[in-house]
């Protein structure tokens, strides 16, 4: 790996938007079997977004780089790669911890220049993945930004936000805040095999519960929808049914993309679970990273009566994540949102 020389003082750019970072220790622990933690400490807390990136804003934070939900699509996998891991089974077990990213977060928002910009929380690995049970960040990165006044956004699928939900109740009287949960396979036994690291469909269902108990609105990402997987309209149909019954205020829609290296992650697992869609698949992503635009309008067509059906509504633009700059010549199409 390339932490020889990675000293707190060292600027090399082993990450993006984290122009410094030192290797505190490695740890491994009995109660994370298979996960090995990097700590270190990081310069730069917030991240800025170019603003060709067209995203409802500008920057991130994220404690944590490599997410053991291990879901086989997940598009920051490319993330790793700079660290030298391979973008597979390392970004599902090698987690790198920013542990000074409070304190580093609070620093930059009492700048003068600091103008109170929406920030996006969870953009690119999950903030409330099992690391966050050990390490505890998200509280300190919540009140560190409702302090400043800045309003922000969090975007999971891990049921440990539960834990913050006074927090972030009680921020969200101060300064703008949305939720939003991902939730994109209702089919149990397919979600085991594609999103294995992930809490389950009904403890999903059960987070948007809570968190619209909490008195938060609660949208919902019901993305990726995987092609001749999660697209017909009786698993659609069941799934906005079932967000619906759970108090669910709107859903945005979108299908899967394959950048980088994601790609041929995702293309592997299917090899192995679903061999008979290969083909079908290089056919979908022959041009690139995206579905073609006949894909993405029967999409619409399928998805909008269900979501009319099921009185959901858009309440915010939708969550996103930034572009690999790799891909830059190959440009994401807007997500439907509903």
């Amino acid at each position: 790996m390339r932490w020889s020389g990675q000293g707190v003082a060292v600027d090399d750019g082993a990450l993006p938007g984290l122009q410094r970072i030192g290797l505190v220790r490695t740890v491994r622990t009995p109660q994370f079997e298979g996960i090995t933690f990097h700590e270190v400490l990081c310069k730069t807390a917030l991240n800025k977004i170019p603003a060709a990136a067209l995203l409802p804003f500008r920057f991130t934070v994220n404690g944590y780089r490599g997410c053991a939900h291990a879901c086989r699509y997940c598009f920051a996998r490319p993330t790793h790669e700079y660290l030298e891991f391979d973008p597979g089974a390392d970004f599902d077990s090698q987690i790198v911890v920013k542990t000074n990213i409070v304190d580093v977060l609070r620093r930059e928002l009492r700048r003068p220049s600091w103008r109170r910009e929406a920030v996006a929380l969870g953009t690119s690995t999950d903030p409330y993945q099992r690391a966050e049970g050990r390490y505890g960040l998200m509280p300190g990165i919540i009140g560190a930004l409702a302090d400043s006044g800045t309003p922000l956004s969090i975007l999971t699928k891990g049921t440990l936000l539960r834990r913050d939900l006074d927090l972030i109740s009680n921020a969200a009287q101060h300064v703008s805040l949305s939720v939003a949960i991902s939730l994109a396979v209702g089919d149990p036994d397919l979600h085991r095999d594609v999103e294995p690291g992930t809490p389950s469909p009904q403890a999903r269902l059960g987070l948007i519960t809570a968190v619209r108990e909490a008195g938060l609105d609660c949208h919902v990402m019901v993305a990726p929808v995987l092609p001749h997987l999660t697209d017909s309209v009786d698993h659609l149909d069941g799934l906005l049914g079932q967000i619906a019954a759970a108090g669910a205020t709107g859903v945005t829609v979108f299908g899967l993309h394959l950048r980088s290296s994601t790609r041929g992650v995702f293309m592997s697992w299917l090899a192995r679970s679903h061999p008979e869609l290969v083909m079908s698949y290089r056919q979908l992503y022959r041009r690139g990273a995206y579905l073609p635009a006949e894909y993405r309008d029967m999409l619409h067509r399928r998805v909008a009566p269900l979501v009319a059906r099921h009185r959901l509504t858009g309440s915010h633009r939708p969550f996103s994540a930034p572009p690999s700059p790799s891909v830059a010549a190959d440009p994401e199409p807007q997500p439907t949102l509903f």
